[in-house]
């Protein structure tokens, strides 16, 4: 092990000089083990949380950013794309109750195109804004019964058509 640091709530020890692959432990019982730059994480590294919660993926001037997981105590998981320590592109969000969301994201909230299946079975695939549906839609209940057309703000809202099952 090389150099080891105490500053700012945090130790520090440098696995190869003053920077490279670090192990930090914070006071409050977090660790974070992985790539360092100029006093940040900064790299690919793994930041493990007080209660067991992990971010394993790209980081950069010590925000989450670029391809990443985030993996809670509780089982909830979001994989996919960070921008400045948001959810933010490409990604995937399992809750805890089976619920997913695969699609867009925009500063840490669904937007863009996605789709979003609930434990319940029920079902939306189109467009989100500002994590609510909103736009153009398909809303699938596990009957069968389906609603095809415009949304806002998680509402029907505007021209659409029913589907109903044989």
């Amino acid at each position: 092990m090389g150099k080891e640091y105490n500053e700012n709530g945090y130790t520090i020890q440098f696995v190869d000089g003053n920077s490279g692959d670090v192990i930090c432990n914070y006071d409050d019982g977090a660790e974070y083990q992985g790539e360092w730059q100029d006093g940040k994480r900064h790299g690919i590294g793994t930041y493990t949380y007080p209660d067991g919660s992990k971010y394993v993926g790209e980081w950069k001037d010590d925000k989450k950013q670029g391809e990443g997981a985030n993996i809670w105590s509780d089982a909830a998981k979001y994989e996919g794309q960070f921008k400045a320590g948001e959810y933010h592109g490409q990604g995937t969000y399992t809750y805890t109750d089976g619920t997913k969301y695969v699609g867009e994201w925009r500063n840490g909230k669904k937007h863009g195109e996605g789709t979003n299946i609930w434990s319940d079975g029920v079902k939306y695939i189109g467009q989100w804004k500002n994590g609510k549906y909103h736009g153009q839609g398909i809303y699938t209940h596990p009957d069968g019964t389906s609603y095809i057309g415009e949304f806002k703000y998680a509402k029907m809202d505007g021209h659409g058509t029913y589907i109903y099952p044989n």
